[in-house]
């Protein structure tokens, strides 16, 4: 069996839900590492279910869950390439730190090499979409100079004509333009419009503010098939 089939199968079997890999050349803040492998776990359906009014106690308690598990799935990746002779570094919250600067984003984010892996795209609320599970999921990433068997990259929206999101959004957020790769995340959504209604929806739900909201996740029609699946 391959590395690529065995790191995914070794992925899967410690709790995620799918797992990519891509060219990441032109993007790798680190040269010699220009292999990316990214995962992705979900939120489980009965948390979306209560979101219709924003963020809950539950999403809050499992969005801090899934940000644990992910970090350590991060690192077992990790530790796997390096076991098999290869250089890797997990792209865990420790050590990117938890302020993610002025545009609340890092240096590569994992959407982008998720993106390049073919696992989705960037829907117009600039949060990962995929047809299977919209965008109730949380990634992660780990960068390493393994050859890798990468996918073929998605470049452009796959939200169409739908504005769901967008009319979801009373923070006016998201302009409605269709992301593509050339776009910077600011071209077509505005973190700081979303990050003042978060603070204030999350307060009057959670007792406090918070920089959560979730309504525009609630919101896409590729969430609403996965929670409604049977």
């Amino acid at each position: 069996m391959d590395l690529s089939l065995r790191l995914k199968n070794y992925l899967l079997k410690n709790g995620a839900i799918e797992v990519g890999y891509a060219d990441i050349t032109h993007f790798t803040p680190m040269p010699h590492l220009n292999s990316g492998v990214v995962f992705y776990i979900t939120y489980p359906k009965e948390i979306i279910k209560g979101m219709i009014n924003g963020p809950t106690p539950e999403y809050l308690e499992e969005l801090i869950s899934l940000n644990t598990r992910l970090d350590a799935l991060g690192m077992k990746c990790e530790e796997f390439l390096i076991d098999e002779g290869y250089a890797a570094y997990a792209q865990t919250r420790k050590r990117l730190g938890q302020d993610f600067g002025e545009f609340n984003s890092f240096e590569l984010p994992h959407k982008t090499i998720a993106t390049r892996a073919g696992l989705g795209w960037i829907g117009k609320s600039a949060l990962f979409t995929t047809k299977e599970y919209g965008s109730a999921l949380r990634l992660s990433s780990v960068l390493t100079d393994a050859p890798l068997d990468f996918g073929k990259p998605i470049l452009k929206s796959r939200c169409g004509t739908c504005m769901e999101c967008r009319d979801a959004c009373p923070g006016g957020a998201i302009s409605g333009l269709n992301w593509n790769y050339k776009l910077n995340r600011n071209d077509f959504y505005d973190d700081k419009k979303c990050e003042k209604y978060a603070l204030k929806i999350s307060e009057e739900n959670l007792g406090k503010p918070d920089t959560i909201c979730g309504k525009c996740i609630y919101a896409c029609p590729h969430t609403q098939k996965y929670i409604k699946k049977s």
